[in-house]
């Protein structure tokens, strides 16, 4: 069974904003886009992470109990929550997105 967000949006206003300073014609803007409607068609696209490995600054700032990742190029990642805000809609939540596979291996301690 596939499961559609209701919405797909980011967590915070500066991975937004970094997010919309890409040029359309970049490499990694186009992954994300691409990942954003992948998303869009089922919630469950991405790889779960495993709960012990969700870093506390997440738990504490997103209050997030389960997180996903994409692969956006060889290098960089897509990390988002789903969530239910009314208990009817299902909503996505990017929590971030690291240009380089160092940063993301740092925050989840692999």
């Amino acid at each position: 069974m596939t499961i559609k967000p209701k919405k797909v949006i980011f967590a915070d206003k500066k991975q937004e904003s970094a997010y919309l300073e890409l040029d359309k014609g970049d490499q990694l803007r186009k992954a994300i886009d691409k990942s954003i409607k992948n998303i869009k068609s089922n919630a469950f696209y991405g790889e779960p992470i495993s709960k012990r490995l969700i870093p506390k600054d997440y738990l504490r700032k997103y209050k997030v109990n389960n997180l996903w990742w994409i692969s956006l190029t060889k290098e960089a990642r897509l990390v988002y929550s789903i969530t239910t805000p009314n208990k009817v809609e299902i909503l996505a939540i990017i929590v971030d997105v690291f240009d380089n596979h160092k940063d993301y291996e740092r925050k989840f301690r692999y």
